[in-house]
């Protein structure tokens, strides 16, 4: 972060976990005991992350003086066995929630088909969805966007939190939690898109001169 805005922060997240040999994690009784890949949930989110945090550093080097967030990357380990490892941060945090201005989440980016993006949590900031318009016209996703902050993944520890988030997620598939999650059946192309995505929302967040106001959301989605 520079100036008089680096002391908040921006979260980029997602978990390198998945379920191991089925026996966590909702995985099917028929499978235990084989190896889940796991590609889609969640190496596309976690390779996702790392290329995001090189892109972000390539924009920081080349934005001068500008005032910005700091952004915070981190990968989050036990999310399978019920979000231990975001809810541990929210516990014990290395910077206090009232600092982070958001957190965006990428878990399963890895399956776009027909160019749909899922994008929930656009209803917990003030605004949110104007606010974004100007990153998501810069990718020509057929978007899906979901009002609420819950769901089944990190994000959801830190709208417990009060902290506006974003999860993007490609969607559901016969694979999912089973041995088949496996890496030719990613759509790199796709995936690399998201996380550049994710990049230009971060950017906007981190840079923004106002902060982003939490607004609370009802009903829970796939997150």
């Amino acid at each position: 972060g520079r100036g008089a805005l680096a002391s908040e922060f921006v979260m980029v997240g997602a978990h390198y976990d998945h379920v191991g040999l089925g026996y966590v994690g909702g995985a099917q009784p028929s499978n235990f005991g084989q190896v889940h890949p796991g590609a889609d949930d969640n190496a596309s989110g976690t390779a996702g992350l790392l290329l995001c945090a090189k892109n972000l550093l390539a924009r920081a080097a080349a934005s001068g003086d500008t005032p910005s967030r700091t952004i915070l990357f981190m990968a989050f380990s036990a999310e399978e066995m019920g979000l231990l490892g975001s809810d541990h941060f929210i516990k014990n945090p290395t910077t206090a929630a009232s600092t982070i201005n958001a957190m965006v989440n990428m878990d399963m980016i890895g399956r776009i088909v027909d160019n749909k993006l899922q994008v929930d949590g656009v209803g917990t900031a003030e605004n949110f969805e104007t606010f974004l318009k100007p990153a998501f016209d810069k990718h020509a996703f057929a978007y899906t966007l979901g009002q609420s902050g819950r769901g089944p993944s990190d994000h959801a520890s830190f709208y417990g939190a009060d902290i506006p988030v974003l999860h993007f997620f490609s969607g559901l598939h016969p694979d999912y939690h089973t041995p088949t999650d496996t890496l030719d059946k990613v759509n790199v192309k796709g995936a690399v898109e998201v996380s550049s995505l994710v990049s230009e929302t971060a950017s906007i967040m981190a840079t923004a001169p106002e902060r982003l106001k939490f607004k609370s959301t009802g009903a829970a989605s796939r997150g």
